[in-house]
């Protein structure tokens, strides 16, 4: 899913460079969070095209889901701090406010792995392909250090997070959440026949206006 969403921000950076009253760095910024809170249609039909194309959902969970990335969007707010020009190239930084869906979904994988009884169809493929004590440990033989630890925690979510009993206890948490959360972000902008363009973000700054960045 997260690369579901990484795809679908860096394809909307195409609409960035029209429309705008300013040409100024922060003016291209509010315009890009603009186009989130005012559901662009552009943004929508994007949305649709990225989803129709997932095949770890549903036909519903993916009407679910769009729904919880459009509420997103709408409630998306955000503060310019600064604006710094030198030459062709400039940075605006802004603080962004969020749902917090990214704790929702650790949450909800944590759950999902402690208590796997609960979910009785995926129980046998999760003991089949991801050996995992009752904890949600792994417990095949291997190095006991940190980056074996996140790799095989990173494996584990990849496999989880393909699984339609999770989504659906995924989705019913995210649905709960009411929780925001604050990054901030610096966008990169470069001069092209005398107009402002954003620069492609991050993997990490497009988590962050999704609410999926964990600290």
């Amino acid at each position: 899913m997260k690369k579901i969403i990484l795809v679908l921000l860096g394809s909307l950076f195409i609409f960035t460079g029209c429309g705008t009253k300013m040409n100024t760095p922060t003016a291209k910024v509010e315009e890009f969070l603009g186009k989130y809170q005012k559901m662009d249609s552009e943004i929508l039909e994007q949305l649709d095209d990225i989803l129709e194309e997932d095949g770890s959902m549903s036909d519903d969970q993916k009407k679910e889901y769009q729904a919880l990335l459009e509420k997103q969007y709408q409630n998306l707010s955000y503060k310019i701090k600064d604006e710094k020009i030198d030459g062709d190239n400039a940075t605006v930084d802004v603080e962004i406010e969020v749902y917090d869906y990214a704790t929702s979904i650790r949450k909800a994988r944590e759950y999902f792995k402690e208590h796997r009884d609960e979910f009785e169809k995926t129980k046998e493929k999760i003991n089949e392909e991801s050996e995992l004590d009752n904890d949600g440990n792994d417990t095949t033989d291997k190095e006991d250090d940190t980056s074996s630890d996140t790799s095989n925690n990173s494996d584990d979510n990849s496999l989880i997070d393909t699984i339609s009993e999770f989504i659906d206890y995924k989705i019913k948490e995210l649905k709960d959440v009411t929780e925001k959360v604050k990054y901030e972000i610096t966008f990169n902008l470069t001069k092209e026949d005398g107009k402002w363009k954003i620069d492609d973000l991050s993997d990490m700054d497009i988590q962050k206006i999704h609410g999926l960045y964990e600290n």
